[in-house]
């Protein structure tokens, strides 16, 4: 290597300046909302209850029942989950039609309209209010979710998609920690402020109206989709640089070659492409698989574990502090990790460690009362069990959900892997606490058996998509399906013969 290429080499190594504003101006008025809001409804609980009970009490001069409480209580949470599902379905289609950009800065209406509602029912003794800002929040998260990882995806380059796509996690788990920290009493976490707190949705989504217009949108999406050459050309050169921009422009130019003549798909089309049909089962666990891996049921047991580990009351608001705090740093060593590593290797190592917190958990539950030591066991179990989440499937899944189609089948297959996000989310909170009264200290084999199915299913079929572009990827999935059908054909023969 020559002087000359040798400093050229780093400049290779880092996102251009700009590249990076840009991200972060998607991330914190997308993924973050999403995270901070997740978190931010723990703190006031009880605050809210009392408020609820108050308002019935006003209006029909009886106490709310304690059933009736919690189901409404349990309407405001879930709620946000159904909002999500409805968001996710309408993102796909409007990041065809105003564009990824253009979508998430429109998206901020929900989040801003959400705020003011939440933040007016305290004072207007309706806590009806509630119910539809959680349910707004819920939309601009599904949105958020949905098209962000497009936007991050599309602008970065080849060699450095792996870590802005992990912009995605990193800012979720964010969110998670400012939601508990703003929560903490010390800040709005006292009973007087929990309308202020709820509201306090609005400041990312002013944050991401206030930087992100200064940004262009997705170059792939304004030259394949729009046709815009100049815009393509002017979003690259601001994105990547004058030098970086030309090796980038040849790769969607390549793209665009491939995809003439084809428009934008729609979900139910991907369903009956057969020429996607292991990238679609491959998102569809893959986006399952996340949910439903345990990391919710850590997350929903934690706080009764750490009671058993003798921590005090008013001390385990500050432990959940560190879980959050745990995964963010997690998510941040994918970060540097994967376009070094590979998402093949980081993804199976998770699920592959996220096996042995399980085994390692049941054992810990089982023998609770053995010693005084083993739930301090239990609790580690906790924090290894996120470290593990947030190295490897919290972040590679929406990289790869991103990574695996081209141009046209992006934004379809970003809302069914969405959907089953969030229909995952949603089933495994309501059946989570069932699990938990069946199986007891066994609960966790469940989710010993989903991690290691898909440690193996990784490893058999999704290829290492470093370094590759999107018609690569696609090709390593059509030599994978070749040599299947080719299988399958040699296999008949042979089973013919065998039973003459």
């Amino acid at each position: 290597m020559n002087f000359d290429e040798e400093s050229v080499q780093p400049k290779r190594g880092f996102p251009n300046k700009s590249l990076l504003l840009a991200a972060c101006a998607a991330c914190i008025g997308g993924t973050f909302q999403y995270g901070y809001n997740v978190s931010v409804i723990n703190a006031p609980t009880t605050h809210v209850q009392n408020f609820i009970n108050q308002t019935w009490r006003e209006r029909y001069q009886t106490d709310m029942s304690v059933n009736a409480l919690t189901l409404l209580w349990s309407t405001i949470v879930s709620i946000f989950t159904i909002g999500g599902l409805v968001g996710v379905t309408i993102g796909g289609t409007l990041s065809v039609k105003l564009g990824r950009k253009g979508t998430l800065l429109a998206n901020n209406i929900f989040a801003l309209t959400a705020a003011l509602l939440m933040g007016l029912s305290y004072p207007t003794g309706l806590f009806e209010l509630l119910i539809i800002g959680r349910l707004l929040t819920g939309m601009n998260a599904g949105i958020g979710l949905c098209v962000q990882p497009l936007y991050l995806g599309e602008i970065a380059p080849t060699a450095l998609r792996g870590i802005m796509g992990m912009g995605t996690s990193i800012f979720i788990t964010v969110g998670i920690v400012a939601g508990q920290v703003m929560g903490l009493k010390e800040l709005l976490g006292k009973e007087e402020y929990w309308p202020i707190l709820l509201s306090t949705t609005c400041i990312p989504a002013f944050l991401q109206l206030l930087i992100l217009p200064w940004f262009p949108e997705s170059p792939r999406y304004l030259l394949i989709d729009k046709g815009d050459d100049e815009g393509c050309n002017k979003a690259l050169k601001q994105l990547h640089g004058i030098a970086g921009c030309d090796a980038e422009r040849e790769d969607i130019e390549k793209e665009r070659n491939d995809l003439v003549d084809f428009q934008a798909k729609k979900p139910w089309e991907l369903f009956t492409d057969r020429s996607v049909r292991w990238q679609l089962l491959s998102v569809l666990l893959l986006n399952a698989a996340q949910q439903l891996n345990g990391i919710n049921a850590i997350y929903f047991y934690a706080d009764y574990l750490f009671r058993q580990s003798g921590i005090p009351a008013d001390k385990i608001p500050y432990v959940t502090v560190g879980t959050g705090a745990c995964e963010c740093i997690a998510a941040l060593t994918c970060g540097l990790l994967i376009d070094r590593r590979g998402r093949k290797v980081l993804i199976t190592g998770g699920y592959t460690l996220m096996s042995i917190c399980c085994i390692l958990f049941t054992l810990t539950l089982s023998f609770q009362d053995a010693s005084p030591v083993v739930p301090y066991l239990s609790m580690a179990c906790v924090f290894a069990f996120i470290l593990s989440f947030g190295l490897g499937p919290g972040g590679v899944t929406n990289i790869l959900t991103t990574e695996l189609f081209t141009q046209t089948a992006r934004p379809a297959a970003n809302m069914i892997a969405g959907s089953v996000n969030w229909l995952s989310f949603f089933f495994i909170g309501l059946v989570f606490p069932f699990i938990v009264i069946g199986l007891q200290q066994y609960c966790f084999l469940v989710f010993l058996a989903v991690c290691s199915l898909m440690a193996i299913y990784i490893c058999l079929v999704i290829p290492e998509t470093k370094n590759k572009t999107f018609v690569e990827i696609q090709n390593d999935f059509k030599t994978f399906s070749h040599k299947k059908a080719h299988n399958a054909d040699r296999a008949g023969p042979t089973l013919l013969l065998t039973s003459t």
